[in-house]
């Protein structure tokens, strides 16, 4: 996890002008505010926040306001193969005969999605390991660790190719699949969190006074990972969404007549050589400016829940 940047300094001082203003006049400022009031001076992170909701909208609300079929292909085989942009479809068509500008909708439904839930389980995994690991210390973090190292040995991209061609290639196995093998750098940063947090005066003096171990995480290791816990859950989303696309352009991603966008850009790479632009560029555009929007919310929420950037 990469430190704050360097204008971290002055930019709190501006994020929080307003505040220290509220709390001169004897006004205590909420904790959410504050971190809202940060987030919001990020305006890439707004941007970004208002692009993603359009994206979830177009994907989910989009197919019922533009009917198209994406599910029977051999309804679509009436339709011109590879037609270009038109009135009937603004897109043009791919070539199974498919409407792109809903194959884009359809296949955004299933890669927002399958990201999102493979983030999920990636970010609670890695939490709870990483949280376990570290807090414990000694042999159990040795043991935990050396596992760790091991997983870690193996590429990620190989692993999950063999997984995927061992066993049954289904929806919700691409799910679980890239959840389970994701959270392997999420649980070492966690790790670095709960070694750094229990060695503070106020975790050490919880444990003077009796606090049990559970105590100790829930209200001072946990709340304090929050950072990392939200950025690292964030770019988690992201990674899923990429490894989904990287398997779909590799030919195992959702089995057909589903898609993703992994697997249109790689039906569309093949038919880029005979012009057919529209089944390539739309859906790549729109893939890269999702995956950075992901990434400014990331960094935005990162300084929102960052305590240096509180004021107390």
């Amino acid at each position: 996890m990469t430190d704050l940047h360097e204008d971290s300094v002055p930019r709190a001082s501006l994020v929080t002008e307003n505040l220290a203003d509220l709390e001169a006049m004897g006004e205590i400022v909420p904790l959410w505010k504050q971190r809202l009031h940060i987030f919001l001076h990020n305006k890439f992170a707004i941007i970004s926040v208002l692009f993603i909701l359009a994206t979830v909208l177009f994907c989910y609300v989009g197919p019922i306001l533009y009917h198209t079929n994406q599910t029977n292909q051999a309804i679509a085989l009436n339709a011109v193969w590879n037609q270009q942009p038109s009135l009937h479809h603004l897109l043009g068509t791919d070539s199974s005969g498919f409407d792109e500008l809903g194959r884009i909708m359809y296949g955004g439904e299933y890669s927002l999605s399958l990201g999102m839930l493979a983030g999920v389980i990636t970010i609670v995994v890695g939490t709870i390991y990483g949280m376990v690991s570290g807090f414990l210390g000694g042999l159990v973090d040795t043991m935990m660790m050396r596992v760790l190292d091991a997983l870690l040995s193996i590429p990620l991209l190989f692993l999950l190719i063999t997984l995927i061609a061992v066993f049954q290639r289904t929806t919700v196995f691409l799910i679980v699949i890239i959840g389970v093998t994701g959270w392997f750098g999420n649980a070492r940063i966690i790790r670095g969190d709960a070694l750094l947090i229990k060695k503070l005066e106020y975790s050490q003096a919880a444990t003077a006074m009796g606090a049990s171990k559970w105590h100790i995480i829930r209200r001072h290791v946990f709340p304090n990972s929050m950072s990392n816990i939200v950025t690292v859950a964030t770019f988690s989303v992201a990674d899923a969404i990429l490894f989904l696309s990287t398997l779909g352009f590799l030919g195992l991603g959702i089995p057909a007549p589903q898609t993703d966008w992994g697997t249109m850009l790689q039906d569309g790479s093949v038919q880029q050589s005979n012009g057919y632009w529209w089944e390539i560029y739309p859906t790549a555009i729109l893939f890269v400016l999702v995956i950075v929007a992901i990434t400014y919310v990331g960094e935005a929420l990162r300084d929102a829940f960052e305590v240096r950037l509180i004021e107390r």
